[in-house]
């Protein structure tokens, strides 16, 4: 099947500026999430890098209830970067006209 007027290079060239977009949107994910009412708080950016830990002085008392707070708060804040992804993905994809689901 041939598409006309070049209509292939044009869809390409279009995919390639969704992907660079959503890559560029992706990067630019800001999240946080706490554990422990607040004690251990984990900043993230879009690739799930760690941008910062704030644990409050009363939590470094007991070792392993501190590492299970910074965990869970990771955890969390992992999750959020996963939801935002999907929600970036879906809203750039949406205009495709791709199934529901596909990605």
């Amino acid at each position: 099947m041939k598409l006309p007027g070049g209509g292939m290079q044009q869809m390409m060239k279009q995919a390639q500026q969704m992907q660079q977009r959503l890559q560029e949107e992706i990067a630019a994910i800001r999240v946080e999430a706490s554990a422990g009412g607040g004690m251990v708080t984990v900043k993230l950016d879009g690739s799930k890098q760690c941008l910062g830990v704030t644990i409050d002085p009363e939590a470094a008392g007991d070792a392993e209830m501190l590492a299970d707070m910074v965990m869970a708060a990771f955890n969390e804040a992992a999750r959020k970067v996963d939801d935002e992804t999907r929600k970036k993905t879906a809203a750039l994809l949406g205009g495709m006209g791709l199934p529901p689901g596909l990605f």
